[in-house]
Formats: structure tokens, C-alpha cells, sequence
């Protein structure tokens, strides 16, 4: 039971990781697609219970995050231009 609780507490700390970064692209169009890819996965694969398959499935994810970090962080290099359906930025 301990091993199962602290494997899902680890897929919904990647889950969270996983959106959070994908809210920082600065593209809407990667954004929206990265969120509706995350949500998705996670989706698709909530039922596995198979811990072989799950430790797969957790590895994939972390990478990619990684990926996700790399290209946020390029993404950043280079201004875009926001389109009409974004929401205007909060100023804090």
C-alpha cells in the first residue's frame, strides 16, 4: 500500500511539472498543444497498475519534461507575436 501511494504521488508531481512547464512556452500554439498532449497521456494511461509499465511510462514523462524545459527555454530566445484568441499577460 506505501509503495503504491508514493508512485502516485510521484505521477501527480510530474503530472503538475509536466503542465506548469508547458504553460511557459511562449508559442499558443505549442502551449495548447503540449497541455492537451499531457492531459491526454495521463488520461490514456491512469488505469495501468503494472509497475514494470508504469516505471516505463514515468521514464518517458520525465523525459519528456526535459524536452519540454529545452524547448521552453529556446522558445524564450526568440519573440513571438501574440495572436488574437491569447489572453492578454497579467501584470503583476
Amino acid at each position: 500500500m506505501m509503495a503504491a501511494s508514493s508512485s502516485r504521488s510521484q505521477v501527480l508531481s510530474l503530472y503538475r511539472r509536466l503542465l506548469k512547464e508547458s504553460r511557459n512556452f511562449p508559442s499558443y500554439n505549442y502551449r495548447m498543444y503540449a497541455l492537451r498532449r499531457v492531459r491526454d497521456a495521463f488520461r490514456e494511461n491512469r488505469s495501468v497498475e503494472d509497475p514494470k509499465a508504469l516505471e516505463q511510462l514515468l521514464n518517458k514523462a520525465r523525459d519528456s519534461l526535459a524536452i519540454i524545459q529545452r524547448q521552453v527555454s529556446i522558445g524564450k530566445m526568440y519573440e513571438t507575436q501574440r495572436i488574437v484568441v491569447e489572453p492578454e499577460p497579467k501584470n503583476f
